[in-house]
């Protein structure tokens, strides 16, 4: 009678579990996600990711490619989803991959990003430095010259990224071309340059974007200062975009958020993961926070993990209504 009972209960749970797992909608389905080569971005993608995989879908480790390679890779069906869209910032290229025919982008998964120009404090306050036109003067431009030139030296971005092209373009169009040499290249090997000039008291010129650990290190306002730009000048799609602010200051970039841009098609053959895509919101304050955390040496694969865990953990009531209003999708 017990081995009866105890195998009806056995074969109940088998059944409830076979039951739950047919209910998942995203059993059977393969998931690759991208993200670029700022290891920064694992936390917001991985995040998305575990989100995935309580719908049942079998997500693949994150893919590093440039921006470009991601869009068209998902674009043709190559690759699921990326959770690193910048609009305004990434218009041009997403366009260019096929735009709203080719993806699926709705909600706002990150808001908030600001970019733009500092300088250290100290230079800013011993010549009143506050805009970046202020540097067609050679002899402030030269107070930036860290290779001999005459020009000064700006920490530019990494080619790909979209940030290099406002920034060339903004060179040429606020007339600082002959002062300024705006340096694209691996944007982590040449904030390590800024950092140590910084740290022997040289004038540093550097190009950040918040969310990033960068701006923990040197903080606005109180190690470093943003400059503004004369006027409002973007290139490509983002032509005419005005980055003036309300209260008349202007940096020169508009404030973007940050979007998880999926496969059209597969979009719609996946409600549940459309919803979700759509539903998902990340705070900036915490992947500042995370982001931190990495700087200080929590930078391992392992560690990212943990820090993704203990962020649902976290915020476990609002993960559940993500995961439940997704799966209701699908019904």
């Amino acid at each position: 009678m017990r081995k009866n009972l105890l195998l009806a209960a056995m074969l109940s749970t088998l059944a409830t579990s076979q039951s739950f797992a047919a209910d998942l909608p995203g059993k059977g389905v393969d998931v690759k996600p991208l993200q670029s080569s700022i290891a920064e971005e694992a936390f917001q993608t991985l995040l998305v990711s575990r989100a995935l995989e309580k719908l049942g879908y079998q997500v693949e480790k994150p893919d590093e490619v440039d921006y470009n390679v991601a869009y068209t890779s998902i674009a043709s069906g190559d690759a699921t989803f990326t959770a690193v869209n910048w609009q305004p910032l990434h218009d041009d290229m997403y366009a260019a991959a096929g735009g709203d025919k080719k993806f699926y982008r709705e909600g706002n998964y990150v808001t908030g990003a600001a970019q733009g120009y500092l300088i250290d404090k100290k230079t800013a306050e011993k010549y009143h430095i506050t805009n970046i036109a202020q540097l067609k003067d050679p002899k402030l431009a030269k107070l930036f010259d860290s290779n001999g030139d005459g020009k000064a030296d700006m920490t530019g971005c990494t080619p790909g990224w979209g940030c290099e092209a406002v920034i060339n373009h903004q060179n040429s169009a606020f007339g600082l071309s002959e002062t300024v040499q705006a340096n694209m290249g691996n944007y982590s090997a040449m904030v390590a340059d800024t950092l140590a000039r910084y740290k022997q008291g040289k004038p540093i010129l550097y190009y950040t974007w918040t969310p990033y650990w960068l701006s923990d290190v040197l903080v606005p306002g109180k190690d470093v200062v943003w400059l503004q730009v004369p006027f409002s000048s973007l290139p490509g799609a983002q032509k005419g975009v005005e980055t003036k602010l309300a209260n008349g200051a202007n940096y020169g970039f508009p404030v973007n958020s940050m979007h998880i841009v999926a496969n059209k098609a597969w979009a719609e053959k996946n409600p549940a993961a459309a919803r979700l895509f759509a539903e998902m919101k990340l705070p900036i304050a915490d992947i500042n926070a995370q982001n931190a955390r990495m700087h200080q040496g929590e930078s391992s694969e392992a560690d990212v993990n943990r820090h993704v865990d203990g962020w649902i953990k976290a915020h476990q009531a609002q993960f559940d209504k993500w995961v439940a209003d997704a799966q209701a999708a699908s019904k």
